[in-house]
């Protein structure tokens, strides 16, 4: 009976099982509804038991279950254990046979090369002994043609001449001893690296490659990376090699990127100077005394971002909303960000938290006449940064200030955003600098307000012989006309005359006729989204000047302007007085 077999009978074991929990569940119930009150003591103590028994049962089959399962990871683990191993068998057999072969082929060529030198050695002296016989035949028949003249004169005067060659030549001694040995030397063929390859068989094979495990949550600071791999269990290890590369979406700085590389014994390690925010390629290979493994597939970790940083002169706020604007802090684009908030002086017990948010900026419903801290985290797929520099915030009343990117360019703004100076030198025009958003034509500047139809107040101070336009206005109001000569803008404007300080109050460049008989050099503005008003007040006189009643189709802006040299000072954070009728 195979694993699979024996799970299929235990699956029927515990479906019958099942069936008979239901079956007994029915009839219980239907012995309840009969109204049977006879039961006996001793019956229900045997239900029990038998119940205690079956699930006893019942957890055993389980057991076995999980038992079951662990032999089907084993099966295949002996599998794949068992192919590994035979193709490693079979991979050490070739490299035998490889380096036999060698050797073999080598010792045949020294074979080769013995057989060559006797062969001409053998030659040479063949050579010679031709050369010697034919010498000798050559001075017989001398000496024979010699001794059969008949001339006894010419016999004598010839003779001792021959005689003398044949004399020396008898003298000379011939070698008649071969030059090389018929032997042939056999050399001992070293086969230590056979050896030592046929133990290492039986010994210690190489390692397989390792696997990269993903990157895990909290694996990652903005400087470093906690990686871990795995090996087969069955793998002898001494260290690991790791290697690592930044990957970069410009090309050029890529083809300069270069690996690093670590060793390690431990499956797991620390790689630590990376850069915030960036994706880094890694691998690793693992080697014992047999040899290297190759190399694992290549994982891609990913550092967490830089803090990012909070802009308070950005964070406006209102009675119940704040809008928080911040920095990246990040060369590269991270995934979202986190907003963490709570109100001071809590320990930190009641923060809240605002995930996923896209962009640098977020708008929060906060609790009236309260003081918040809040800190924002970037995060992408390695995880969160640390905190940025905490903001305070508060309820207490209306907070912005000043948009210097809409400023015109004769206005300067102070340090802290609130005040605006309108010098007495003229700028030549072509010294200005003008974009899209800035006035061109009204020496104005825009506020900016949290986008949320609720209540506002602010205050504003002016200099006796100020000429001004103080209101609100639609942010895409017209930068190229005069503030309340449009129908985006409502705006209270002083104008010195010769007589008296006028004033008008202009929406569409038309004003009611409205005398002012005390100048007001603070001035209260009051917007009410839900009952379409903006007043205007002498906050020192606590006196109602004038309210626009409107419906405003989006939200508006606080907006100032200067038409004389002078100054304007912002007054933000303070509650709407009482005498204002809500």
């Amino acid at each position: 009976m195979d694993v699979f077999e024996v799970r299929g009978r235990l699956d029927v074991i515990a479906e019958e099982l099942a069936s008979e929990e239901e079956e007994e569940e029915a009839t219980d119930e239907d012995v309840f509804e009969q109204g049977s009150s006879d039961v006996s003591t001793h019956t229900q103590q045997m239900k029990e038991q038998l119940n205690k028994r079956r699930s006893k049962l019942s957890q055993k089959i389980v057991e076995m279950e999980n038992f079951a399962s662990n032999l089907e990871e084993i099966f295949i683990t002996v599998e794949e254990n068992f192919g590994r191993q035979e193709q490693n068998l079979e991979q050490h057999y070739n490299e035998v046979l490889q380096t036999l072969s060698q050797r073999n082929e080598a010792r045949a060529a020294a074979l080769d090369e013995q057989k060559n030198s006797k062969l001409e050695c053998l030659y040479g002296q063949l050579l010679r002994c031709g050369q010697t016989l034919d010498a000798s035949k050559e001075l017989i028949e001398s000496a024979q043609e010699l001794h059969r003249r008949p001339d006894k004169h010419g016999f004598l005067q010839a003779v001792m001449p021959v005689m003398k060659r044949v004399e020396q030549f008898a003298g000379e001694e011939v070698d008649l001893k071969l030059g090389v040995s018929l032997d042939f030397q056999v050399l001992t063929p070293d086969l230590s690296e056979v050896r030592q390859m046929m133990e290492s068989i039986n010994v210690l094979p190489a390692p397989s490659a390792p696997v990269m495990n993903p990157q895990i949550a909290n694996s990652a600071t903005d400087t470093s990376l906690h990686v871990c791999w795995s090996l087969f269990s069955d793998d002898t290890v001494e260290f690991y090699e790791l290697y690592w590369r930044l990957i970069s979406d410009d090309c050029t700085m890529e083809t300069l990127q270069e690996v690093s590389q670590l060793k390690v014994k431990e499956t797991h390690c620390t790689v630590s100077s990376l850069r915030p925010n960036a994706q880094y390629e890694l691998w690793v290979t693992a080697t014992n005394t047999t040899g290297i493994s190759p190399a694992s597939e290549r994982a891609v970790y990913m550092t967490v971002p830089s803090p990012p940083v909070l802009k308070p002169r950005q964070c406006v706020s209102s009675l119940n909303a704040a809008l928080i604007r911040w920095d990246s802090g990040n060369t590269d684009p991270v995934e979202s960000y986190t907003l963490e908030f709570g109100e001071t002086g809590t320990d930190g017990s009641g923060t809240e938290s605002i995930v996923a948010i896209p962009s640098c900026e977020c708008l929060l419903q906060l609790q009236p006449q309260k003081i918040y801290i809040l800190h924002v985290r970037a995060v992408n797929i390695g995880g969160p940064s640390d905190r940025s520099e905490p903001v305070h915030i508060s309820t207490t009343g209306t907070f912005f200030h000043l948009l210097e990117d809409t400023a015109h360019p004769s206005l300067s703004l102070s340090a802290d955003g609130l005040t605006m100076f309108y010098l007495d030198e003229d700028l030549p025009i072509s010294h200005m600098t003008f974009s899209d958003n800035t006035f061109n034509r009204c020496v104005a500047v825009l506020g900016d307000l949290v986008p949320v139809r609720g209540q506002y107040y602010w205050e504003v101070e002016v200099d006796e012989d100020a000429e001004f336009r103080v209101g609100v206005a639609y942010e895409d109001t017209q930068r190229n006309s005069h503030l309340g000569g449009n129908n985006t803008s409502w705006c209270m404007r002083h104008i010195l005359t010769p007589s008296r300080h006028k004033y008008e109050f202009l929406h569409s460049g038309w004003t009611p006729d409205i005398r002012i008989t005390v100048q007001p050099l603070r001035i209260g503005v009051f917007l009410d989204y839900s009952r379409g008003i903006l007043s205007f007040y002498n906050a020192a006189l606590r006196q109602h000047l004038y309210t626009f009643s409107c419906h405003f189709l989006h939200y508006v802006q606080p907006c100032f302007a200067l038409d004389n040299p002078g100054a304007l000072t912002l007054r933000t954070g303070m509650t709407a007085p009482a005498y204002i009728t809500p």
